[in-house]
């Protein structure tokens, strides 16, 4: 730190220093300014603390990866906020603490943008449009998309007023991208299309390249590469010449190199390569233009036979994801290095890569699949409420016209009382079935709980008691030299074992429930025709005995289930632990079932005892199947 005479210079000195360091060396632009900020709380200049702790924000969350230090950062400033004159300077710490806490929890996100909004002043306006702006993507990611639409319309008339079409096009931007990370495609083509056309009627031509570059992706991840093809096309002839947006030139071009790679039109790959490493821009400073150029020129590579070069740039790549936290960047960055150590032979370390990739991929389609049902839930009540709203307001103007008549008043009477006695006999009767519902399952529970422990009582008695004797007849066997007799007693006594383990396993006593499920798949991998994989993670410790046995046999019944019925060749477990539930996913690539009919056939307990040890485990159980496409289950138990 430089030298000075007093706090004041030091303070100047630094300030000096983060002007030289912004966007050039963030590592010590980061330095600088949590010296900064330390010195002018030490002299009791919060606002001063306040403006540099805003502009610290976003490199110590998104370059340094550390945004829980932002956010203690910016608690240090906010503890003496009764120092803060200026709204906007208050309001914007909450939206900064806000953006740093989209990388911890997005609920806690939320409550800053609200803080945000109480603290700016009417004055403010475009800052709240910010914050509505924030606030909306929040939502989004929390599943709540009405209240993120909302709060993006808000945004949007908020810049539209005020005539800032450029934010405008950000909040119109926020509900695409809210449609299109939950896998709303369509949606997002015909919201896209819609903004294209406002963007051409007010000359907002600078913005199409990038609607048309966003589109392109959109179409990649619907795996219609030909339309992605085109929209790049299309974007690029778009890109104006004096658009300073060297980060979409490069991402359009690099996405046009992987294309023309895939296709082996190296020589169109070449150009476009050519064409983003004859600019003059620093990657350094730009984390997006820096995985998409990694990613062109890797590909490239790869194709020209160059692996060792492209291995290296792919490992960057990834390397700068995991940084920025881009699931979608990681997943792909694993897919390409797969593809490179096959390429060059190292076949466990492509498994690995693709095991990863894979796994990162069922985790965006989980979530996708439940921020789906989200959305269609809270459309439907919403729509339900309008609805009723509707019928509401009728039913009042009805009233008030025929306020007059005797007759229409006793007939909507009568109509009530029967209405009333409707309600009351409907209300018994869903009481009574709930009464039954919970009987029936209590029963259920019970007979669980009895079978298992009939099969303890059973599996003790076989291995006690007839396996004792077995092993004494085989020892008198051993003494008098009968061989045929012998063997035949070990096959009986291996039978005996199997149908004791079978019974009650064992395992889970001596070896947990996590190894007692592997031990499982590899023996059926090893003793059938079935092909079998697994990703398990370590679940020991986590439910009680009970619990542990129920799981176990969910997976040996659907495993048993595909052995019986499936005619599959192969088959997959996965035991994934989050931080609230654990999924457990089994599935084949066999002959695959109407569920429906399955559940609804007398002779078929399979399905009906595993939804009933689901229950027990108040957990819940989805078969995704079809005939001739294989079969997925799925279970969730909450932790």
């Amino acid at each position: 730190m430089v030298s000075a005479k007093n706090e004041t210079e030091s303070l100047q000195a630094l300030d000096s220093l983060l002007s030289l360091t912004f966007k050039t060396d963030t590592a010590a632009f980061i330095k600088y300014s949590m010296q900064y900020i330390a010195l002018a709380q030490e002299m009791d200049s919060i606002e001063a603390a306040a403006k540099k702790a805003m502009n610290l924000q976003f490199p110590l969350t998104t370059y340094a990866n550390d945004p829980l230090n932002a956010i203690t950062i910016i608690n240090s400033v906010l503890a003496r906020k009764y120092k803060i004159k200026d709204s906007l300077l208050l309001g914007g710490l909450y939206i900064k603490r806000g953006k740093a806490n989209t990388k911890v929890d997005f609920k806690k996100a939320i409550e800053d943008y609200n803080m945000a909004l109480e603290n700016f002043s009417k004055n403010d306006s475009l800052n709240i449009a910010d914050t509505y702006l924030f606030r909306g993507q929040a939502y989004s990611n929390l599943g709540r998309f009405v209240l993120a639409g909302d709060d993006f319309t808000k945004a949007f008339k908020i810049y539209e007023d005020k005539e800032e079409y450029d934010y405008m096009v950000y909040a119109q931007q926020g509900i695409i991208s809210m449609f299109s990370m939950n896998g709303f495609y369509e949606k997002a083509k015909a919201e896209r299309k819609a903004l294209i056309k406002k963007m051409k009627a007010l000359g907002l031509n600078r913005f199409l390249a990038n609607e048309y570059y966003n589109q392109a992706l959109d179409y990649k991840k619907m795996g219609k590469r030909e339309l992605e093809y085109k929209s790049l096309l299309i974007a690029d002839k778009n890109f104006e010449k004096n658009n300073t947006n060297q980060s979409l030139f490069i991402g359009i071009h690099s996405r046009l190199i992987e294309y023309y790679c895939e296709h082996n039109q190296l020589i169109e790959a070449k150009k476009h390569l050519e064409l983003i490493e004859s600019l003059e821009y620093d990657l350094a400073g730009n984390p997006s233009a820096t995985l998409n150029y990694l990613g062109g020129k890797a590909k490239y590579l790869q194709t020209t036979g160059k692996l060792d070069e492209a291995l290296a740039l792919a490992e960057e790549k990834l390397a700068a994801a995991k940084t920025l936290g881009l699931e979608d960047e990681i997943m792909s960055s694993y897919s390409f290095l797969a593809e490179l150590y096959f390429d060059m032979g190292e076949f466990k370390k492509s498994v690995e890569n693709n095991q990863a990739s894979n796994a990162i991929k069922d985790s965006i389609y989980n979530r996708s699949t439940a921020n789906a049902l989200a959305y269609y839930q809270t459309l439907y009540e919403t729509e339900k409420k309008e609805k009723e709203l509707v019928e509401k307001s009728t039913n009042i103007s009805l009233l008030e016209k025929d306020n007059e008549s005797f007759k229409k008043a006793m007939l909507f009477g009568g109509i009530a009382i029967l209405l009333g006695f409707g309600l009351i006999l409907l209300f018994r009767n869903q009481r009574h079935l709930r009464s039954n519902k919970i009987l029936q399952e209590k029963f259920s529970q019970e007979l669980l709980i009895s079978q298992e422990s009939e099969r303890r009582r059973i599996s003790k008695d076989l291995h006690d008691g007839i396996g004792q004797q077995l092993l004494v007849i085989k020892n008198k066997l051993m003494a008098s030299g009968d061989e045929d007799s012998k063997q035949l007693v070990d096959h009986t006594i291996e039978e005996v074992r199997a149908i004791s383990r079978d019974l009650h396993p064992f395992q889970l006593q001596e070896l947990g429930i996590t190894k007692a499920i592997e031990y499982t798949i590899n023996m059926i991998d090893e003793n059938t025709t079935l092909f079998i994989s697994a990703e398990i993670d370590n679940i020991d410790n986590i439910f009680s005995k009970e619990d542990e046995v129920n799981i176990y046999r969910i997976i040996q019944e659907s495993l048993s289930n595909i052995l019986k019925h499936a005619n599959a060749e192969a088959g997959k477990v996965s035991v994934k632990k989050f931080t609230n539930n654990i999924l457990i996913s089994i599935r084949d690539n066999g002959v695959g079932f109407d569920f429906s009919e399955k559940y609804q056939d007398v002779k078929s307990l399979g399905l009906k005892t595993l939804l009933e040890r689901t229950k027990f485990l108040k957990g819940q159980m989805k078969v995704i199947s079809k005939k001739d496409t294989g079969t997925v289950i799925e279970f969730q138990f909450p932790l």
